[in-house]
């Protein structure tokens, strides 16, 4: 199986792309979609969802794993994270390719065994999992190999337990 894990965001959208080798996930190829502060929202959305696809063509992955939304206190910046997050759900959709979503403490129990754990806790077991010689950075990049990691640990366990009861 191979996952494709995704931190989304306006100015960094964090993408990891994954194998599961016999429970072993493998990190195939990973990196950051970087759009332009002076440049229009619209445009850096097109942005966003022009580079997702051509991801999603040349790695042709079996299912996306993204980080749910948390909302903070900041609301601007959670409208434009959900309009990132809607460009590559779009994506995903237009592709055939199955979304899960994990929260942000779902992801920490996951591979750090606590769900309030530390960010650099949760950047220290993507890096022991996936035997990468240093953390990857920026932090979306990192927090996309969590999410698809975290998808390969659970079997996507944590995905069908949360779509229990819903419409």
């Amino acid at each position: 199986m191979r996952v494709l894990g995704i931190d989304p965001g306006l100015a960094i959208t964090g993408y990891a792309v994954v194998d599961d080798v016999e429970g072993t996930p493998r990190a195939r190829a990973y990196g950051a979609i970087r759009t332009p502060a002076k440049v229009p929202v619209a445009e850096r959305l097109a942005r966003i969802y022009e580079e997702m696809c051509e991801i999603v063509r040349r790695f042709t992955p079996d299912v996306m794993a993204v980080e749910r939304l948390f909302f903070g206190r900041n609301v601007t910046t959670a409208f434009l994270v959900g309009q990132a997050r809607g460009v590559v759900l779009l994506c995903a959709a237009h592709h055939r390719i199955p979304v899960t979503e994990y929260k942000p403490a779902e992801i920490k129990q996951a591979l750090v065994g606590y769900g309030n754990a530390a960010k650099h806790q949760v950047q220290y077991m993507v890096q022991a999992q996936l035997a990468l010689e240093e953390i990857p950075r920026p932090d979306d990049v990192a927090d996309a190999l969590a999410v698809a990691v975290c998808h390969i640990i659970t079997g996507g366990f944590l995905a069908r337990l949360n779509t229990q009861g819903e419409p």
